[in-house]
């Protein structure tokens, strides 16, 4: 009878494997601005790994500003659809850029994905993903995944290490995930001339 179990479950355990319907999900983020609605997470490593086991049902889609997706880098299979658009303004204070949501942010993910699709949402570090995340599960998107460490990574936080503050220390740029510079242009369809 244990036996029967056992094949039983490893059975059941590949057939959810092959069909992706099962995700690894990375544990809860610490930082709260990390968290969303659906409670779907995944780190960057993994997010390619499960995307290239089934590119055809995962969907990976930076968020990041058209300035960010072009001149920092992005996942070669991601579609560049901005959460917050920048301001061309500076904040005196932080001296961050000034950005704004994006009014079409949520049509745009309308026009391009169904609500049910698997999404992993890639932002700088995690907390924009989020935000766009917890946007995209008002609109009833289900399976929206947070990529928590995002494309630059999190800043080392070690005074004697030379690259301390910088944004180093995972992330999918600092990963073994496949990125590039150079744009596809069905990927980036709003930045070609009409």
């Amino acid at each position: 009878m244990r036996r029967i179990f056992v094949y039983t479950m490893l059975v059941l355990t590949c057939c959810v494997f092959v069909t992706g319907t099962v995700l690894a999900d990375s544990d809860v983020p610490k930082d709260e601005k990390k968290r969303t609605s659906l409670g779907k997470y995944i780190t960057a490593g993994k997010a390619y790994e499960q995307w290239k086991a089934t590119p055809d049902k995962i969907f990976v889609v930076d968020i990041r500003t058209p300035q960010e997706y072009v001149f920092v880098g992005h996942p070669e299979m991601a579609v560049n659809i901005p959460f917050e658009l920048w301001t061309l303004k500076i904040d005196p204070a932080s001296k961050d850029a000034l950005l704004e949501q994006n009014p079409q942010f949520v049509a745009d993910m309308q026009k391009r994905f169904k609500p049910e699709d698997t999404i992993f949402l890639v932002c700088r570090s995690g907390a924009r993903s989020a935000r766009a995340a917890n946007e995209l599960a008002k609109a009833g998107f289900t399976n929206v995944y947070n990529t928590v460490d995002g494309f630059e990574g999190d800043k080392i936080k070690d005074p004697n290490n030379p690259n301390d503050g910088k944004r180093m220390m995972n992330g999918w740029r600092n990963s073994s995930a496949p990125w590039t510079y150079n744009l596809d242009l069905k990927l980036v369809p709003y930045m070609t001339s009409k």
